[in-house]
């Protein structure tokens, strides 16, 4: 990799946040209503989203430009069931394709399938928050699980009980390789462990097994988020040590975005029972701070809703409820950043407006040694223009995990 593998310091972390803190404090004064006022227009929502299908950029990496264009064209507001109905309109032309190729052509069967969840969850996104949203989200379900049972080798949809909850996470084993390793992944605020599910397959093609779920307070892991419910992925490490299709005793967990403080937590929490921890662009700290909130709530990185799906997650209504629930879920407030850790792997973009970058700063300059991939001109996750979501788990996330459940990528 001709990229940047960053050794940084307490100071630089110290540097990143005062500039930080003095960007926040020019915007700490609006009121609520400025601060979480639309970023865009519709026509302006409009173009962004065409401009990132036409380029595959995340959220909508996976859509066709043309269909993309097709349901814009429809799209005459933001009302969440229209939203929904839109872009639901072409999952269904997919969907019954998929079920009319089913008997006679699987491959393509599962194609369809395939696409048809993708535009699913686009109605559904960021968050399920109204009754045609809901549906969509069903209606994504039901087109994963025709996927699912098509290809081969199949998704095996896991389902336990945690705190009087059932959680539902999708397991896929490569043939031939028994006890396999095991890359355990969570998704994070608006993404769902089914978008995992079929990005993870690379995986199979070394050998390794994935286990994908939900964050807390997401799709189908409905648990409130609070310190210590991080939890429920170490009732997932007791569940792998009981199959025997599964090596327990080499597992690496992964997260992007939220989901990155959970496999951060899990570095720490179960550094005995895990090889190692990749945390992509993962809450740790000053993401949680009022300061900092109060000028990402306004990014345009992301395309709309960040406020309901943030606050969505914590159970909350209010700005006043968000900025002062955030603080409990530091990691660096709670006691962990100093403790000894399985191996980390962290990654994420300098010009990230979502979490800052500092937190990587911070988890790097505490406690034991950690590796480190910072692309210079990458936004959230690290991602940019020349660096995709893609080419970053092909040539940072991969290779290290595969490094660290000791088989070759």
């Amino acid at each position: 990799m001709s990229h940047l593998l960053a050794s940084t310091s307490r100071r630089a972390a110290m540097v990143s946040l005062g500039a930080m803190t003095l960007a926040a404090a020019s915007l700490a004064n609006p009121s609520a209503s400025a601060q979480l006022a639309p970023q865009r227009t519709l026509d302006e929502l409009k173009a962004e989203i065409q401009a990132r299908a036409d380029r595959h950029a995340y959220p909508v990496a996976q859509l066709d430009p043309a269909e993309t264009r097709e349901a814009l064209a429809n799209l005459k507001s933001m009302d969440r069931d229209h939203w929904a109905s839109v872009w639901g309109a072409i999952g269904d032309r997919h969907l019954a394709r998929a079920q009319g190729l089913e008997a006679t052509d699987k491959a393509q069967a599962a194609a369809a399938y395939d696409k048809a969840m993708q535009y699913y969850m686009f109605a559904r996104f960021p968050l399920e928050d109204s009754p045609g949203t809901a549906k969509a989200y069903e209606k994504a379900l039901e087109a994963f699980a025709g996927y699912s049972r098509l290809v081969d080798p199949p998704i095996e949809a896991v389902k336990f009980t945690y705190d009087g909850k059932q959680i539902v996470g999708y397991l896929r084993v490569p043939k031939g390789v028994r006890p396999a390793p095991v890359a355990i992944t969570i998704g994070g605020l608006d993404g769902r462990k089914e978008d995992a599910a079929i990005r993870n397959a690379e995986y199979l093609k070394h050998g390794i097994a994935f286990f994908s779920f939900d964050m807390p307070g997401t799709g189908q892991t409905r648990l409130k988020i609070e310190p210590g419910v991080e939890k429920v992925f170490s009732a997932v490490l007791d569940l792998i040590a009981k199959r025997p299709d599964l090596d327990a005793k080499r597992v690496v967990v992964t997260g992007g975005s939220w989901g990155g403080h959970w496999s951060a937590r899990l570095a720490y929490m179960e550094k005995d029972r895990i090889l190692g921890a990749v945390v992509q662009g993962g809450p740790v700290h000053n993401y949680f701070q009022p300061e900092w909130q109060r000028v990402a709530l306004k990014t345009p990185e992301y395309l709309f809703g960040l406020f309901e799906a943030r606050s969505a997650v914590y159970g909350v209504k209010t700005l006043d409820e968000f900025l002062a629930y955030g603080p409990k879920m530091s990691l660096k407030d709670n006691g962990w950043i100093e403790k000894p850790s399985a191996p980390m792997l962290l990654v994420n973009g300098v010009k990230d407006t979502q979490v800052p970058i500092a937190d990587l700063y911070l988890l790097q300059s505490n406690g034991d040694p950690k590796d480190a991939w910072v692309n210079p001109r990458g936004g959230h996750m690290g991602r940019n223009v020349e660096m995709s979501d893609e080419w970053i788990f092909q040539n940072v996330t991969l290779p290290w995990v595969a490094r660290r459940l000791g088989v070759s990528a």
